[in-house]
């Protein structure tokens, strides 16, 4: 249960700090504010520094468990941010007209 909270808890955090309407007049112009796997990283790695300050999930202070919980959440992100937008599913349709 800890891991799907985590996993909630960073791809909701990397969609409003990349993406959200609050942070466009504050978000700077560099790439890593605009990525969402570049940005879930360190989003990951927060989440693990506060993670004594929440009952929702807790892992051991170390230095593999910090580079664990930040590539899970830029690929978490990522894969979120690829599925779903602004109105719900991702859906390509192909439009060519083939059998």
């Amino acid at each position: 249960m800890e891991l799907i909270w985590f996993a909630l808890a960073s791809y909701g955090m990397t969609q409003i700090l990349c993406y959200g309407k609050f942070f466009d007049a504050v978000r700077p112009d560099y790439y890593l504010f605009h990525c969402s796997m570049c940005m879930g990283f360190w989003v990951g790695g927060f989440l693990f520094g506060i993670n004594g300050l929440t009952e929702l999930f807790s892992f051991d202070y170390n230095l593999t468990n910090f580079l664990i919980c930040g590539w899970s959440s830029s690929a978490i992100s990522y894969a979120m941010c690829s599925i779903f937008n602004d109105n719900g599913f991702q859906i390509s349709v192909n439009s060519h007209g083939g059998n």
